[in-house]
């Protein structure tokens, strides 16, 4: 890891594919590899890599069933992005193969909300300032 100082909760997604989730997610969301991967002992699949998002780190590896860790699919979490410019993130994530669960609009509470599936079953949210006027 290339910190050890991680305020908050740091999501670990388990992925079955997860190379194509890291490539997926810089074209999604801006994100940027931090450190070196980490492979299996295979050489091909993912161990450990750290992502960075919006200042925030999301770790990410491929399922390993021969460890106890099997690929079920997602279900009952959202990753939220909180941003001044939710418009540009939600177009740059559509754009890039997102699934629009529930279209970005103003919520009852305000702000532009929306939310989406990545093609690897992970739910995600977008939340920002409602434009003004």
């Amino acid at each position: 890891m290339s910190d050890y100082h991680y305020p908050g909760v740091t999501p670990h997604l388990m992925s079955k594919d997860a190379v194509a989730a890291i490539e997926f997610y810089k074209r999604a969301f801006g994100a940027e590899e931090q450190g070196e991967r980490m492979l299996m002992d295979d050489g091909k699949r993912i161990m450990h890599c750290e992502l960075k998002i919006n200042g925030g780190t999301l770790m990410i590896a491929d399922a390993m069933p021969e460890y106890g860790y099997p690929w079920v699919e997602p279900q009952g979490t959202t990753l939220n992005i909180i941003v001044d410019d939710a418009r540009a993130v939600w177009d740059r994530a559509i754009a890039a193969g997102c699934t629009v669960k529930m279209p970005l609009e103003v919520a009852f509470w305000g702000d532009l909300y929306g939310t989406f599936d990545d093609p690897f079953g992970h739910n995600w949210a977008v939340v920002g300032p409602a434009p003004k006027g």
